[in-house]
């Protein structure tokens, strides 16, 4: 199960009420029980991401600049996961290829290739 950090947590909010949505619908569309959503819409609030407007929520201009930014930060992060993800799978192959009853075996595989 993969947990969401904080500023994943606020991005959702904001997604959701990008164009305005009351508590029911943030709470389901972003995953959230209801003390958490009332943390996080508190939060958002207090930092001028989200305002109260008409029996709902609506994301402001400092919250969409938010979610531009937290959109190239995510694709960043996603890139460089998976860039570090395949340089481990790198390593643990180089690193098979130290062991000598690994080393050996490769050793045999690639002389039969050669007396063909």
């Amino acid at each position: 199960m993969k947990y969401r950090s904080r500023i994943d947590i606020v991005a959702d909010v904001l997604k959701t009420a990008a164009t305005g949505a009351k508590r029911t619908r943030i709470m389901y569309i972003a995953n959230l029980s209801h003390s958490l959503l009332k943390k996080y819409l508190a939060d958002a609030i207090k930092v001028g991401f989200v305002a109260a407007v008409d029996g709902g929520f609506e994301t402001t201009e400092k919250g969409h600049n938010f979610l531009e930014k937290y959109s190239q930060f995510s694709s960043k992060y996603t890139t460089l996961t998976s860039q570090l993800e395949d340089m481990r799978f790198e390593m643990e192959i180089l690193e098979r290829m130290c062991r000598p009853d690994v080393a050996q075996g490769m050793r045999v595989g690639s002389d039969r290739k050669n007396r063909k």
